[in-house]
Order: C-alpha cells, then structure tokens, then sequence
C-alpha cells in the first residue's frame, strides 16, 4: 500500500494541487467526447443523420477534444511557470473551434444533417468548450469577459448567417455565454489557485533559504564576537609567557594557566555558538574587558553599570564591550580605555573611548562593527564609531530602554 500511495504522499502541497488540476482538466477531454458525441450518435440512431456524416462528426468532436487537452496542459504549465504562455496554441484553439463550427453548420445548409438540432447543439458545444478552455491562457476577469462574449456573439452570427433563424442565433449565443461562463468560471478558478499556491510554495522556499543565509550570518558573526578577544588574549599571553620564560620567571607557568583557561572557555563559547544558546553579559564582557586590557598594560576605567536593564539590552551592549575591547587589543596602540554608561532620554547610552588613535589612522570596513549594528539593531539600537580630537577612538552605542526597565 505504501507504494502505491508514496507517489502521492511524496508530493509538496503545491504539487499535490498541480496534479489534481492536470487531471482534471484531462478527464475534460473525454468528457467532452462523450457528451458532444452522442448529439450525432443519438441522430444515427433515429435514420435522422446518415453513419458517414455522423462518424465525421465523431472524428470533429474528437479532434476538438484533443486540441482543448493540449492547450489545457500547456496554460497551466505557464500558470506554474514551467514554459511561456501557449499563444500560438491558443490562436490554433480559437481557429480551429471556428473551422469546425462552420464545417458543421456547412454540413446542416447542405442537407448532409437534416435535423437542425444537431448542428446547431453540436456548434454551441464546440464552441463552449474551446472558450472555457482558453480562458486558462488568460489571467484578467475582465479579458476572460471579453473572450467568454466574443465566442458567443461568433457562434450566434454564424449560425444566423447560415440562415438558421434570429431565435436560433439567439439561442445558441445564449447557449454558449452559459456554457462557457460556467466551465470558464471553473477555468480561471483552478488556474488562479493553482498560481496562489504555486506562489505560496515558492515563499515558503525562499523563506527557508533566507533563515539558512541568516543562520550563516549569525553563526559567522558570533564566531568572530567569541573568538576575536578569545584569539588576541591567548596570543597577548603566550608572548607574554614568552618573555617571562626567557628570563626564568616564574610568573610564566601562571602566564599559560590563563592561556589555558582561555583556551577550555572558547572551547564553550564555541559549542555554545553552534547550538545558539550563546548570549554575552554585560557585567561579565566589563570585568573582563578590565582583566584582559590590564594585562596588555592598557589603563581601563569603567563607570557604574545601571540595575535593571532588559536582558536583551544587557546582551547586545555586552557584545559592544566585547567587540570593542578586541579592537582595542589588536588595532590600536591605546594606553588608556574608558568605558561608561549612561541614562539618556528613555535610552542607555554606552560609551567605549580609548587613545590608541594615530596619525596615519584609516577606518576599516571590517565585519566587527557591522555585526554589532545587525545586533543592536535587533533591539532598535544604533551605532556610532569613529576618530575624534586628541588622537581619540569611539565607540557610541545607544539603545531605547523602556521607561519601567530603565534606572539609569
């Protein structure tokens, strides 16, 4: 049973509809036959049509049949984007329903049909079933109107032009606004859906393609956050461990005990990052931001950290002082940092200052800062970097904080 029932079950929602629609519109092609084959055969049968002109309007019902089947295949592989819209093939739609039409009235003014009826119903017919068939081709109401309307005003001409009568001419024409409004209603129904969800699939698609790229973006910029200042300690240290050992001092087994540590933390921080559970602290990125700066012989001041602030606040300005401290450490030659922060009109304000600018100083674009302006902007924050006067670098990071949250 599963095999017989994986075809199926395998499918998207969007093809599952695609190929009901398909078949749908195949079943319309024996259907037509049927239905359209048994005005001649019934006529047969009564001595009312002879055999061979019966059996050529079988060959014509048919023919028409399959001809509505094709284009029908073919506008819904344009409904779903798989081809181009069958333009020709509609053209040879519409020609050949008109051809055929005239061929029967042509045959009923010739007395090959002798009971107007058939001709007449098997003209109506044809000319419904094309008309509702290549209203798939089209994708306005307003269009679909105008062909449903011209297919009968055609049919109706035609057949008061063969000398049928007005009450005829109306008749079939009304025959055929009918007919075809109501399997073309069914038409543009089925080809608009089958584009809705053929769109829905495709934004779902790209939807999980846009959570992939964002997934990468947050893996990378996380790796670089956590593994920046982590990278730049253990090289800091190790050199430092290396002087100290060259002079025999013992300082330097207390030297690789911290590289050590820092080493086993990233390890963490690491596996933190890949499972996404990974957030930084912001009393945390301070004190340690203070020990690491120290060490490197940078004179680092912090300012009073406010209670109370969203964890989420907390989290994005603790990758600001992280980031920046980095930076501290491997681009500039700083001898003194300053971190502060303050309450500023319903915002905290986070101010990251140090003096390791020089004169031949060039802004980068590296993809430090633009990770922290993706971060802050996650809680509406902005930021601000630069050099200013006296041979200074700052960092200005400013997120709304709000009013009960904020003691600052």
């Amino acid at each position: 049973m599963s095999r017989l029932t994986g075809w199926w079950v395998g499918r998207s929602s969007a093809a599952k509809v695609e190929l009901y629609t398909r078949w749908t519109f195949h079943f319309f092609a024996p259907l037509e036959i049927v239905a359209l084959a048994g005005i001649p055969l019934s006529a047969a049968s009564s001595s009312a049509l002879r055999p061979g002109i019966a059996a050529a309007l079988l060959l014509i019902c048919c023919a028409h049949a399959v001809l509505c089947a094709v284009f029908a295949s073919r506008a819904l592989d344009w409904t779903v984007g798989k081809r181009g819209r069958p333009v020709r093939l509609a053209t040879a739609l519409a020609a050949g329903t008109a051809v055929l039409d005239l061929t029967v009235l042509a045959l009923h003014t010739a007395s090959a049909v002798d009971d107007p009826s058939v001709g007449v119903g098997l003209a109506t017919a044809l000319s419904a079933f094309g008309a509702g068939t290549l209203l798939l081709g089209l994708r306005r109401v307003r269009h679909m109107l105008y062909a449903v309307l011209t297919a009968a005003c055609a049919t109706g001409a035609a057949v008061a032009a063969f000398g049928l009568g007005a009450p005829t001419a109306i008749g079939s024409g009304v025959g055929v606004l009918l007919g075809a409004g109501g399997f073309g209603t069914a038409s543009g129904f089925s080809s608009w859906l089958l584009g809705i969800v053929g769109e829905l699939e495709r934004s779902r698609d790209l939807k999980a393609r846009l959570a992939v790229a964002e997934e990468r973006l947050r893996f990378g910029r996380d790796l670089h956050d956590v593994m920046g200042r982590n990278l730049s300690v253990i090289a800091l240290k190790s050199e430092l461990a290396v002087q100290l050992a060259r002079r025999g001092r013992p300082e330097a087994v207390d030297q690789m005990t911290e590289v050590q540590r820092i080493a086993r933390q990233s390890q963490r921080e690491v596996r933190d990052v890949v499972r996404g559970y990974r957030e930084a602290d912001l009393r945390v990125e301070l004190e340690g931001a203070r020990g690491v700066l120290g060490a490197a012989g940078i004179a680092c001041a912090i300012g009073p950290v406010a209670d109370g602030l969203p964890e989420r606040v907390q989290a994005a300005l603790g990758w600001v002082v992280r980031e920046t401290t980095t930076n501290v450490l491997r681009h500039g030659d700083a001898s003194r940092c300053t971190i502060s922060l303050a309450g500023e009109d319903g915002s905290v304000l986070l101010t990251v200052e140090n003096d390791g600018v020089g004169e031949d100083f060039v802004m980068g674009n590296g993809s430090g800062l633009a990770g922290l302006r993706e971060r802050l902007a996650a809680v509406d924050g902005t930021l601000r970097a630069g050099p200013e006067a006296g041979g200074t670098f700052r960092v200005t990071a400013t997120v709304p904080v709000p009013r009960k949250g904020s003691k600052a």
